[in-house]
C-alpha cells in the first residue's frame, strides 16, 4: 500500500504556510481513507462515485475559491493546486469531476455572477447538494470557440437556447442520464460591432424543459471515474436572469477561467507523476533480477532519475504560477498555457516509465500505473490541447516587435 504522507518526494524548496500544510494533510488523510479504497473499482465500472464526491463538500473543497459568505472556503490558488495534486495521486477521474465542478462552474459563478446568482446557486454547489458543470465544447467546436453554434436568442421572457455541447464532464451524474443540477453555458447571442460573433454566458438549471442529455459517453481511454456527456438544448427557455454579466462578455469569463482550469489540470499531472514515481521507486527497490535489486541497473536508474528531475521541475513551475495567480483578473495566459504545456506530458511520461520498470505487473491494474497512464492522456487534450498552448505562447511572445523582456526570464 502506498504511503501518502510526507516523504522523500516532497520538494525541498516548497514553503507552505501552516494553513496550507494543514489543508494538505487533511486532503491526504481523506484520500487515504475515502478515495484510494474505491479508485480501482470506480475505473473498472466507469462509475462516478457521487456519494464520495459530495463528501468533498464536507472538507470545504467543492467551493474552494468561493468566499465564505456564499458557503465557500476562500482558498488561494496555491491551496487549490495542492488539493488537485493530492486527489489526482489516487483517483484522477474523481479529481476531474471535482475540477469541472469547483473551477469550471462554481468559480465561474463566484467570479462573474451577480450577487443574486451567487446567493441562489453557490451555497448548494459548495456543500455538494448540487453538482455543477461547464459547457463550452461542441461536436464541431473545441479549441475554436468562435466556431460554436449553440445560439441563445432573445424572447419575451428571456432567451431561447438551442444547440449541442459535447465532452461535458459532470454533464450527467448517473447512468440514468440525469443532467447536472447547474450548468454554466457559453452560447452565441449575435455579433459585436466588428462583425465577430458575440458570446454570452448563461446559467442553466437541470430539469428545465428543453435541456436534456443526448448521450452518456462511455468506453473512454481514461478518466472513467468521471461522467462525460453530450448535452442538448431544444428551445430551452431561459429567464432573463440566467444571463451572467452582460451580453458579449463570455470571452472575458472564458479566458479568465481557463487560467485557473489549466493550472488545476497541470496540478493533476503532478499527482499522477508523483504516484507513478513512488510506485516505480518502491518496485525497483524490492524486485531482484540476476541476483540484485533492479534499481542497481543503469537503465532503471535513468528512468527513476529522469522522472524525479522532471517531477520536481514541473512541480516548481506549477506552484510558482499558483503563488502569483489572481483569480479576479486575467493576464496570466502565458504562464497558464506554459505550465500546462510543460506539466501535462510529465505525468504521462513518468507513468509510462513506471509501466516499463514494472514490466508485466505494470500492465495490469493491481499496481495502478496503467490506470494513471490512461488518465494522463486527457491532460494533453482537455482544457486546451498542447498544440493550442504552443500557439498561444508563440502569439503572446511575438505580439510585439520589440525584443522579449529579459525580466520575464
Amino acid at each position: 500500500m502506498l504511503a501518502f504522507g510526507p516523504n522523500e518526494l516532497e520538494s525541498r524548496v516548497m514553503m507552505f504556510s501552516e494553513e496550507e500544510r494543514m489543508l494538505q494533510e487533511t486532503v491526504r488523510e481523506f484520500v487515504k481513507r475515502e478515495v484510494e479504497p474505491q479508485a480501482q473499482n470506480a475505473d473498472m465500472k466507469e462509475s462516478f462515485n457521487i456519494e464520495l464526491f459530495r463528501k468533498l463538500g464536507d472538507i470545504g473543497l467543492l467551493g474552494a475559491s468561493v468566499d465564505e459568505e456564499f458557503g465557500g472556503s476562500g482558498l488561494s490558488p496555491l491551496s487549490i493546486v495542492m488539493a488537485h495534486e493530492e486527489l489526482s495521486a489516487s483517483d484522477p477521474g474523481l479529481c476531474l469531476a471535482f475540477l469541472a465542478h469547483s473551477l469550471l462552474c462554481v468559480n465561474n459563478i463566484g467570479i462573474n455572477g451577480s450577487a443574486e446568482q451567487k446567493k441562489k446557486y453557490l451555497p448548494k454547489l459548495c456543500s455538494g447538494e448540487w453538482i455543477g458543470a461547464m459547457a463550452m465544447s461542441e461536436p464541431e467546436a473545441g479549441t475554436d470557440v468562435l466556431g460554436m453554434r449553440t445560439l441563445a436568442q432573445r424572447s419575451e421572457d428571456g432567451y431561447v437556447l438551442n444547440g449541442r455541447k459535447m465532452w461535458i464532464t459532470n454533464g450527467v451524474i448517473d447512468q440514468q442520464k440525469t443532467p447536472c443540477d447547474v450548468l454554466f453555458v457559453y452560447a452565441k447571442t449575435g455579433e459585436d460591432q466588428q462583425g465577430r460573433i458575440a458570446l454570452s454566458s448563461f446559467i442553466v438549471e437541470g430539469g428545465l424543459k428543453g435541456f436534456s442529455v443526448g448521450q452518456r459517453i462511455t468506453e473512454k481511454l481514461g478518466m472513467r471515474a468521471s461522467n462525460t456527456a453530450e448535452l442538448c438544448f431544444d428551445d430551452c427557455q431561459l429567464a432573463s436572469d440566467a444571463l451572467v454579466g452582460n451580453e458579449g462578455e463570455a470571452l472575458l469569463h472564458m479566458m479568465r477561467n481557463l487560467e485557473i482550469e489549466r493550472l488545476g489540470l497541470a496540478a493533476m499531472s503532478l499527482g499522477i507523476a508523483r504516484r507513478a514515481l513512488q510506485v516505480m521507486v518502491r518496485y525497483a527497490s524490492e524486485r531482484k533480477a540476476f541476483g540484485k535489486e533492479i534499481s542497481q541497473f543503469g537503465q532503471i536508474q535513468q528512468y527513476i532519475g529522469d522522472s524525479f528531475a522532471e517531477f520536481q521541475a514541473a512541480r516548481s513551475y506549477v506552484y510558482q504560477v499558483a503563488r502569483t495567480l489572481d483569480l479576479n483578473a486575467s493576464g496570466a495566459r502565458l504562464d497558464s498555457d506554459g505550465v500546462k504545456l510543460f506539466a501535462a506530458p510529465v505525468g504521462k511520461r513518468i507513468a509510462d516509465r513506471a509501466i516499463q520498470v514494472l514490466g508485466g505487473y505494470g500492465y495490469v491494474g493491481e499496481y495502478v500505473v496503467e490506470r494513471l497512464w490512461r488518465d494522463a492522456k486527457l491532460l494533453e487534450i482537455g482544457g486546451g490541447t498542447l498544440e493550442a498552448h504552443q500557439k498561444n505562447i508563440t502569439k503572446d511572445l511575438c505580439r510585439d516587435s520589440t525584443p522579449i523582456d529579459n525580466a520575464r526570464f
